[in-house]
């Protein structure tokens, strides 16, 4: 079928023609949805592909995976909007990982915007409003309506066109390398996967746990997490976050102890969970883990005044050059920089051509900052 809604695609032969199709062409706009409410991986929906401005909805639930992993397999420019959670889903679902990007959320942020959502950026630069939406679709249920198919449709029609846009604004003032950098800053993040030996640390009030309850909460929460993933449900459905941290405090050693912790309630007492329950107890229970300080916590306080000193400057020449703040330079780049840790971004690339020597002669003692009368801050130097 197709329509304003696209064409609407859910049979093996439809994926690997257009994947076909897609092998063969320099660019094509994509968009995924996606729900995760009731798993512990994503579910992967739909996905919306814009190939020269005719509009394809694949339906994934139809398609086993790795017919759908061949939709990626090409060296196209691939153009998304707020592109992390799109790779990080396609990324978990069927092990694709794109090999280029243009997002029009991020460089968006090197003209002016402010992490910008899509319909605001086709309100800016196309001069009409997107058709409001139901933001709590169910896109896993099938038939989907037409109108919600014309809804997944929009959120790829634009795309060329801003594409193009935010490009020649790109070019007309010289900043296409550090969009296409900062892409390639995204492509190399990590999944969103989380480490089961680490997810204790995900779990709120955490630190309140004294030291001999840190082990039993840390070998608990990768048991919790590794049986989640086991199951395909959220880490919820298997531990509460409250139970966990009654049986880390009491760090029970029968079953009756267990039955006692706070938020455990008959469900964990009886059979193989709550046997597996008291043996990630006991594997934790002489484990001596310290609970990381945060960047704050343990930035060095002589330092801090520095970082203060380059914060207000990064921001101050970021709106100078109006360019998104985070984009130029986060809390953790301007600690790495302090720290002089290798490969630092602000002491790289076209961030240390914009602020690096600023940065350097404000840390070195040999510039400061003062009100410029206008309402904002100029460098001064000796």
């Amino acid at each position: 079928m197709s329509s304003d809604a696209g064409t609407w695609i859910e049979t093996r032969s439809g994926v690997e023609e257009l994947a076909s199709r897609l092998r063969s062409v320099e660019t094509y706009s994509l968009d995924t949805e996606f729900h995760r409410e009731r798993t512990y991986f994503p579910q992967l929906a739909l996905i919306q592909i814009n190939l020269a401005d005719q509009i394809f909805i694949v339906d994934p639930t139809a398609v086993d995976l790795d017919v759908i992993a061949a939709l990626f397999e090409n060296d196209a420019l691939v153009v998304l909007h707020a592109a992390q959670q799109d790779l990080d889903v396609l990324q978990l679902t069927c092990g694709s990982r794109l090999n280029a990007i243009f997002d029009t959320q991020i460089a968006a942020g090197f003209i002016g915007y402010s992490t910008p959502s899509l319909s605001a950026l086709v309100q800016n630069e196309m001069g009409f409003a997107l058709p409001k939406g139901d933001r709590l679709t169910d896109w896993l249920r099938r038939p989907l309506t037409d109108d919600q198919k014309s809804y997944a449709a929009a959120d790829v029609r634009h795309l060329p066109f801003l594409h193009q846009s935010i490009t020649r604004q790109l070019e007309d003032c010289g900043r296409v390398s550090w969009a296409e950098d900062a892409f390639r800053e995204l492509l190399e993040r990590p999944s969103s996967l989380v480490d089961p030996s680490q997810a204790w640390l995900r779990v709120k009030d955490v630190k309140t746990l004294k030291s001999r309850a840190r082990g039993v909460a840390q070998s608990v929460a990768q048991w919790r997490e590794e049986r989640a993933q086991r199951q395909n449900i959220p880490v919820r459905h298997v531990l509460s976050d409250l139970a966990l941290l009654g049986v880390a405090q009491r760090a029970p050693h029968t079953l009756e102890e267990l039955a006692q912790c706070r938020g455990v309630d008959g469900r964990y007492t009886k059979g193989s969970i709550a046997r597996e329950i008291l043996d990630a107890v006991e594997r934790g229970r002489d484990l001596d883990v310290a609970h990381p300080k945060n960047d704050a916590e343990e930035f060095d306080r002589d330092l801090r005044p520095a970082a203060t000193l380059i914060s207000a400057w990064i921001s101050e020449v970021a709106a100078r050059e109006r360019i998104e703040t985070a984009i130029l330079g986060t809390r953790a780049d301007i600690i790495d920089f302090l720290r002089g840790t290798p490969g630092a971004r602000l002491r790289t690339g076209w961030r240390s051509d914009l602020v690096g020597r600023d940065l350097t002669d404000l840390v070195a003692g040999s510039a400061g900052i003062a009100f410029d009368g206008a309402g904002g801050l100029r460098l001064l130097r000796g």
